[in-house]
């Protein structure tokens, strides 16, 4: 799954075109990397989001496309940080 998708259907970013703007604008980064939005996403990579002076760090651990409201966060698993 690619990670501007991923970021919106796991509900960390609400909108895929600020996923896109956010891995344009180098504040994503996938296992310490700078991500492009097309990036592939698997199951156990390292995901770091900056927004300002907030951060949050998590690993992946589901890349399924249909998820509800509530299951959305079971896709990733938080390491450092808060929610955003």
């Amino acid at each position: 799954m690619r990670i501007d998708k991923f970021l919106k259907v796991s509900r960390v970013i609400k909108r895929r075109s600020v996923a896109q703007e956010a891995c344009d604008g180098g504040r994503i980064e996938l296992n310490g990397k700078p991500a492009k939005p097309a990036k592939e996403v698997k199951v156990g990579d390292i995901v770091k989001v900056s927004f300002g002076n907030r951060s949050m760090s998590f690993e992946v651990l589901s890349v399924d496309e249909h998820q509800t409201k509530q299951s959305a966060e079971s896709m990733y698993r938080l390491i450092e940080g808060e929610e955003l």
